[in-house]
This record gives structure tokens, C-alpha cells and sequence, in this order.
């Protein structure tokens, strides 16, 4: 029962959220899980492209002294920026690393670098070509400003560029490429600051002006979560190109704050889009994976750092508020990187429970600033807001005139927040009625405290009522989310009753003579157990009151049968029983002599052979004298030895098997030495003969 009341806890907590979410900053919790997805290997990272994008995580997030792969990195840096074969991509991010790591590049190697590179831009054919080459300018720009990286013919380059734009604000990344892709408008844009700022004369108005209406337009076609988050999904068909929602949408993110910062002037774009697209970054919590925490990050960055639509994000730190307790609502207002907010306060503008109709119950309040620990807060609520979960709508003001041309606040701002309380219980009792009379028969009075269990017993032509009241910590009369009453017979059968609520008391009547089929005619001892459970009720609780015992009819032929019970996992899966084996008691094995004696029958024949070759006067005068024969015979004599020896080994340990495999090879062995041997002395013998 427990775990039910909690379940349906959760499903409203998860409800609410859906309804308005809370977005957070960023937190120490990022700092922890950059430093674990962010290992170098043996002091360094596998690529460049890898090195940059954990450099620049830990550079954002504060962290950047943890980070220490200057030494095992800077060597690759110069390696690349010193060869004249580096690719585009690889020079491209080996100048990111620079940027952070201050490698010891000489001037010489630059001033190559910018020749080569303005060469590249003029002979590109493809975007990612502008967007390498011209990057690549800009970072030589920004760490050696005496180097001459500007680009003469920036007009036609930047022509070059848009060209490959669609009318829906996305971009190709070739002319011989028609798909269009969200993720290479974002390269598109950083590509196109990056010639503004790298241009020797001023670029045309009217191409910046179009520029920013494709921007407008690309703003156009952003996707919405019901939460109120924005996002970019790419819409590319060809697998290589394909990008997710956030890769995508950082993209964008990051060409954007390039463009503003590279351009004069503002975009009309939507506040709310901008800090939809904050908050799709803040929702999505950790990634688990290094290149999409690092497009989480410095999306963020590029968000907080751009000059005219810096997001500010409205959070509490607790939605939970105790009246028991005495607790204040206490708000925070920062930057999505968590920095303090430019002066500012915080409205309250009304606070409502869902479904009653926008009727409010706080209205027009402003809340206190707490400068030291930097929280807005509400000292204490008033006596109209009871326990219960509400939407509080709260408004960002900016004292500063100046400050809304370059922070977002995103209007009205509707956070869920639960007021919880102790919640008393009065006039709790259970009684025995009479069905026909409804006269009291039985009446206890029950303690929640933890009395003593009751014993109770009726049949089936009797009622059974419970009823109590609950109270609000502010007097009202309390409406819990769930009250069930569950019977359980000895057989392990149960039963659950919904609690009705007549306005000042929850209250159950059970009709046992209507319940006679539901319990199965099961007569005997049922368990009684109350449950009461809310998301704001800080005294939930499961009693168990006692039991009753309840005396039914007996069941007719074909009445139903209780269900089978549930086999407890326990007994099912758990330890078995210890099996005890007694073996077979061993045989009874001859007497000691006997075995002797037989060894010696056996091996008396073996003595006899022994004797017998003495008595035939065996020698060794045929044994073969020259070299090669005498080999062959002494061969011959080893594989018969080893024959034997096999029999031995095949008698002691050998399987027939493996004693047949061996005695193949050596027969194969002594057939070839004992027929050179044998013919060795064949033809002794016929020479002595003819001699």
C-alpha cells in the first residue's frame, strides 16, 4: 500500500512539472561530471577536436587549472601548424588549442599559416571549406594581431556564402548538395561573422540586412516542448550530415552570438525563443556523452556572453513550503551559468490551484532581496494560501532602463510549488451497524497515535462504517488525493475500498451482504488497514486498525473461487532445503596375501620368459657394427621399449582412446626402422652364406 500512495505521489508531482518547469543553472554537479567524462589517456586526448572541446568545457565552467595537457598537447599544435599537408580541420582546431593553451608558435609559422589559408578561401567550393579557412583567419587574427589576415574581396566571399542559404533560413553545405541542413546554417553564420570581421572594407549593408532576415526566418521554423523550451531539429535525410536537436541547435546557438558580436545593430527575435532555447539547454540536465556536454556548455556560454539577449533564469530552491515549519518562498534570478543578475525584483504576481478557474489566492506581491546570499524572498504567506500544490506566476523587473536592451526575462514566469502542512485528524471511529435498522451495534473510537488494535465481528447482514475528519494546518477542512481502506482475509486475499468524502469527513459504509460474492463467501478473520496519503500532507500514514471477524453464508455450487495467490519470490527463488547424500558403502576388497599372490602368478611368467632366453643362449653378436644399421636397430629396440612403456602409461592413466592414437604412430615408426633393420640383416646373412 505504501508503495501505491507513493507512486500516485509521483504521478502528480510529474503532472505539475510538465505543466511549468523549473530550469537551474548551472551547478557544481556539471563541474563533477565534466571531470569525468572529460579523461585524457596517458596525459593527452585523441585528437585536437577532442583537446578543444574539453579545454573550452573546463575554461566555461571555471575549472580550467584542472586540466593540465599543455605539455603532452602543445607538441601536436606546432607539428600541425608547422606542416604545410595539415588539413583544414586539423589546422582549425590545432589554433583553437592555441587560443587556450598558449602554445610557443612563432610569428614565421602564422604569417605562412594566413598566406596559405587566404589561398584556401578563395578557392573554396564547399561550406565547411569557408568554415575552416575563415575560422582558422579569425583565430590568427585574435593571437597575433600584427599578421596580416584580412580579406580583401570580403564582399564576393560573403556572397559566396550566402549562396548556398535556403528561403527557410537553412543552409546547404555545397552547391552540388541539395539538401539543406539546421546545423550548417550555425557554420554559416560563424563563417559569415567571421568574414565581416576579417573584411579590409566595409561590408555591403544590404547583404547584412538579408542576412539577418534569414536568421529571422530560420527563428521561424524552431520547434517548441510544451514546457515552454525551444529547439532546432535537424531535418537533413542524408545519414552523414545528420545532426541531433542539440548539436543542431548549439550550432545555431553559436553562429547567432558570433554574428551579433561581429555586426552593430540588433535582431528582432523573440524573447521568448531565446529563452525557450536557454531553457531546452538547462532541461536537459547532464548528457552522458563528452561532445554533447560540450555543446551543452558553450551553447550556454555563447548565450551568456552575446551582447543583446543574455537570458536570465528565474529559480527557486526549494518548490516544496512548509507552513508547519514556518518556511519563506525564496527565489533566485541568475545567468544560465549561475552568475548574479544585474538589480532586478521579483513580482509575485498571483498564485492559483489548478482547476479553480485562475481564481486567485496571493496577488501583487513584491518580494524582499536578501543581498548577502542573493535570494528574493517572501517572509511569510498569507492566511488565504492553505495547504495544497498551486502555480505561482512570478515577474522579472529590471531597475535599469539600460539593462532590457541586453537581458531576456521572458515575461510571466509560472512555477509549481507545494505547500505542505501537518494535517490533524479528528473524530476517527469505526462502527458495527445493523443493515435493516442502521442501529449502532459496536462503536470504537480510534487513536492514530498508535492505540491498541482493534477486534471486531460481524456478518453478512450487518455494515461496517469508518469515518474521520482531516484538518488543514490553516482549520480548513482537508481533501486528501487518495484514502483506502484494505481488508485482507487469512488466506492472503485482499480487498480495497475508496473512502468517499462528504465535505467535512471522509467516510466508507460496507454492506457485507452485498459484499458477500466480492469476498468469495470467505468467512474467518480479515486484517484491517487504513491508508491516507498527499503530496502535501507531511503526516501521511498507513494504520493498520485491527481486525474484524466476519462470519458469511456458505458459498452456492458454482460460486467463485478466490484467485491463487502469488508464489512469494522467496520461496520460489530462495535457498533450498541442505540435501544430505549417503554413499553407497564401499565393497569388501580381498585379503592383503591374496592380492600378493596373485601379483606373483602374474609376473611369473615373465620370469620364466627370462629363463627361457638364458637357456638359448641370447647374445648380441648379429647386433648390426656399421654406423646407419646399428642406428636403425637401436631405433628398433627404443619404439618396441616405448610400447611398453605405453601399455604402463595406458594402465595407469591413458583412456583407450588416446593409448590407440599414440600406438598408431609409434607402430608407423617401427615398421619403418625394424624393415631397414631386418633387411640389414637379411643381406648379412645371404653374404656370409655365398662367402
Amino acid at each position: 500500500m505504501a508503495r501505491n500512495f507513493v507512486f500516485l505521489v509521483l504521478i502528480l508531482c510529474a503532472t505539475l512539472v510538465c505543466e511549468a518547469a523549473i530550469y537551474f543553472p548551472i551547478t557544481d554537479s556539471h563541474r563533477s561530471a565534466a571531470l569525468e567524462l572529460f579523461k585524457p589517456v596517458g596525459g593527452s586526448f585523441g585528437s585536437l577536436e577532442e583537446a578543444y572541446e574539453a579545454l573550452q568545457t573546463f575554461e566555461v565552467l571555471g575549472i580550467g587549472e584542472q586540466l593540465n595537457i599543455r605539455a603532452s598537447t602543445c607538441p601536436s599544435v606546432s607539428d600541425i601548424v608547422g606542416s604545410s599537408s595539415s588539413s583544414l580541420k586539423d589546422l582549425f582546431y590545432a589554433l583553437r588549442v592555441n587560443m587556450l593553451l598558449k602554445c610557443d608558435i612563432q610569428k614565421e609559422a602564422f604569417e605562412a599559416i594566413a598566406l596559405r589559408l587566404k589561398a584556401s578561401v578563395h578557392k573554396a567550393n564547399s561550406l565547411l571549406d569557408f568554415y575552416y579557412s575563415v575560422g582558422s583567419l579569425r583565430l590568427i587574427k585574435d593571437q597575433m594581431t600584427d599578421v596580416d589576415v584580412l580579406l580583401p574581396s570580403a564582399d564576393g566571399i560573403f556572397q559566396s556564402v550566402k549562396a548556398l542559404s535556403q528561403s527557410d533560413g537553412r543552409w546547404r553545405y555545397s552547391s552540388n548538395n541539395p539538401a539543406s541542413s539546421t546545423y550548417a546554417a550555425g557554420l554559416a553564420l560563424e563563417t559569415l561573422a567571421g568574414v565581416i570581421s576579417l573584411a579590409s572594407s566595409e561590408i555591403d549593408q544590404s547583404q547584412i540586412g538579408m542576412l539577418k532576415n534569414d536568421i529571422v526566418k530560420l527563428f521561424d521554423g524552431i520547434e517548441k516542448y510544451d514546457d515552454g523550451s525551444y529547439y532546432f531539429d535537424e531535418k537533413l535525410v542524408d545519414a552523414n550530415e545528420l545532426q541531433g536537436p542539440l548539436s543542431a541547435t548549439s550550432s545555431v546557438v553559436r553562429g547567432l552570438a558570433a554574428f551579433l558580436m561581429a555586426t552593430s545593430g540588433s535582431l528582432n527575435l523573440p524573447e521568448d525563443k531565446i529563452l525557450g532555447v536557454a531553457k531546452f539547454f538547462l532541461g536537459i540536465g547532464l548528457p552522458g556523452d563528452a561532445k554533447d556536454f560540450y555543446n551543452q556548455i558553450d551553447a550556454l556560454a555563447c548565450l551568456e556572453r552575446n551582447r543583446f539577449s543574455i537570458p536570465l533564469i528565474l529559480s527557486l530552491p526549494s518548490t516544496v513550503v512548509s507552513l508547519t515549519r514556518g518556511d519563506q518562498l525564496k527565489v533566485k534570478v541568475n545567468t544560465v551559468l549561475g552568475s548574479r543578475a544585474p538589480p532586478l525584483s521579483v513580482k509575485l504576481v498571483k498564485a492559483v490551484s489548478p482547476g479553480s478557474k485562475d481564481v486567485s489566492i496571493i496577488e501583487g506581491q513584491e518580494l524582499k532581496f536578501d543581498q548577502q546570499n542573493d535570494i528574493h524572498f517572501l517572509d511569510t504567506l498569507p492566511k488565504t494560501v492553505d495547504a495544497g500544490n498551486y502555480f505561482f506566476i512570478f515577474k522579472i523587473l529590471l531597475h535599469d532602463s539600460e539593462h532590457k536592451k541586453f537581458y531576456v526575462t521572458g515575461g510571466l514566469v509560472k512555477v509549481p510549488v507545494f505547500i505542505t502542512g501537518v494535517v490533524k485528524v479528528d473524530n476517527a471511529e469505526i462502527a458495527v451497524l445493523d443493515r435493516d435498522l442502521g442501529s449502532i451495534e459496536t462503536q470504537k473510537k480510534l487513536d492514530l497515535a498508535g492505540g491498541d488494535a482493534l477486534s471486531l465481528s460481524a456478518n453478512h447482514l450487518q455494515k461496517l462504517r469508518l469515518s474521520f475528519q482531516l484538518t488543514s494546518p490553516r482549520g480548513h477542512a482537508f481533501k486528501p488525493h487518495q484514502a483506502f481502506l484494505k481488508l485482507r482475509h487469512e488466506t492472503k486475499v485482499e480487498h480495497i475500498f475508496v473512502l468517499g468524502n462528504s465535505g467535512k469527513q471522509l467516510e466508507i459504509i460496507l454492506d457485507f451482504l452485498g459484499l458477500v460474492e466480492k469476498f468469495f463467501y470467505l468467512s474467518g478473520r480479515y486484517d484491517m488497514q487504513l491508508a491516507v496519503g498527499d503530496a502535501v500532507m507531511e503526516n501521511s500514514f498507513v494504520w493498520e486498525l485491527g481486525s474484524i471477524e466476519l462470519d458469511l453464508p456458505e458459498p452456492p455450487e458454482k460460486a467463485t473461487r478466490p484467485p491463487p495467490q502469488p508464489v512469494d519470490p522467496y520461496l520460489r527463488y530462495g535457498p533450498k532445503a541442505e540435501i544430505i547424500h549417503i554413499f553407497r558403502a564401499p565393497e569388501k576388497r580381498p585379503p592383503q596375501q591374496l592380492s600378493v599372490a596373485f601379483l606373483a602368478l602374474v609376473l611369473l611368467p615373465f620370469l620364466g620368459f627370462l629363463v627361457g632366453l638364458l637357456r638359448l643362449g641370447v647374445n648380441l653378436k648379429n647386433f648390426p657394427t656399421s654406423s646407419m644399421p646399428a642406428i636403425f636397430a637401436i631405433l628398433f629396440h627404443l619404439g618396441i621399449a616405448a610400447v611398453l612403456l605405453l601399455y604402463v602409461i595406458f594402465w595407469l592413466r591413458l583412456d583407450l582412446f588416446t593409448t590407440l592414437k599414440a600406438l598408431g604412430i609409434l607402430g608407423i615408426f617401427l615398421t619403418l626402422v625394424g624393415h631397414r633393420t631386418l633387411s640389414h640383416l637379411a643381406s648379412t646373412s645371404s653374404k656370409l652364406k655365398s662367402a
